[in-house]
């Protein structure tokens, strides 16, 4: 197997940094467009809202089989 230089990993460590601030700034306007939903349509909103949850449990309880 071969090592990663450090040169590398701290391009990595940058891009993964980059990563982290689009995904801050597009969670930002992801509520807003949540906000605006709730506002114009709640029962439907809360219904989606509630899919979406549904579906999160179920990729973490996937997530947790690469713990063991």
């Amino acid at each position: 197997m071969s090592k990663i230089s450090e040169k590398k990993i701290k391009y990595y460590l940058k891009v993964i940094d980059q990563i982290e601030n689009t995904r801050k700034k597009n969670n930002f306007n992801w509520m807003n467009i949540l906000r605006i939903a709730l506002k114009n349509s709640p029962e439907e909103t809360l219904k989606v809202m509630g899919k979406i949850n549904n579906a999160d449990s179920k990729i973490l309880k996937l997530n947790k089989k690469f713990r063991k």
